[in-house]
């Protein structure tokens, strides 16, 4: 049985009741879940599980288990834990703070690439920076990518996500950008995240609803990886 990802849909929702599908000494599986799993190079959801009798398991982490999103509590928590059986019912709330930076340096990724045409072959996205790395050898100006940031982000663009068949993808092979991280297979259907008139390419990630959410992103480091990368590292003003 695998977990219905609420998040793929709504990245805005920051809670939703559901049952427990299995639990032990890894983790948690629902069956149903707001949590996102590490994945795409996003770091993986935090928050809690609130059990009947009004008790809160804390959840550390979320990773892609082989029953479902598996749901990683805190070191402290083995004992409530225990508690947990098969067909409970619990309602499971994200650390709403940190989904929304999240959102938005995932979103504010999608700006750069827009911004510097070259091929990624990395990606790192936290609550506290977010950076990827070009498959490029020519150097890049900070102040040009922090100009050019700044004028998406004012500009509005609405973003959104459709699904398309495995098969469109693969006949338009251009809509990968990136060499490390491929869209997931096997299901039937790629999502595509789109930043209106901007930036088109498979996601699976959580995202703002518009650019102008992203708020004050900036341009924090530029560094020479390797003779052919070069990494950009994204901060938030606030």
């Amino acid at each position: 049985m695998s977990t219905e990802e609420l998040f793929r849909e709504d990245a805005e929702l920051a809670d939703c009741e559901a049952r427990v599908v299995q639990a032990g000494a890894e983790g948690v599986v629902l069956d149903r879940t707001v949590f996102y799993p590490l994945g795409g190079g996003q770091a993986g959801d935090r928050g809690e599980l609130r059990l009947p009798d009004g008790q809160v398991l804390r959840i550390a982490d979320t990773r892609k288990g082989e029953a479902g999103v598996l749901h990683v509590p805190a070191p402290d928590q083995q004992a409530l834990l225990a508690a947990l059986q098969p067909g409970m019912a619990v309602q499971a709330c994200i650390d709403q703070a940190r989904r929304a930076r999240h959102r938005r340096f995932h979103t504010a990724t999608h700006l750069l690439c827009a911004l510097v045409p070259h091929p990624v072959d990395g990606c790192s996205i936290t609550a506290e920076s977010a950076r990827l790395d070009f498959h490029m050898t020519e150097p890049l100006d900070k102040d040009v990518l922090n100009a050019g940031l700044a004028r998406l982000v004012a500009a509005a663009h609405p973003v959104r996500h459709r699904w398309i068949a495995e098969e469109e993808l693969d006949a338009n092979p251009g809509l990968v950008r990136s060499m490390s991280v491929q869209p997931p297979r096997g299901h039937g259907r790629i999502r595509l995240l789109e930043v209106q008139g901007v930036d088109l390419q498979p996601c699976g990630g959580t995202h703002v609803a518009n650019t102008a959410e992203i708020g004050a992103v900036f341009v924090s480091k530029i560094e020479k990886k390797s003779a052919r990368t070069r990494r950009v590292v994204l901060g938030l003003a606030d």
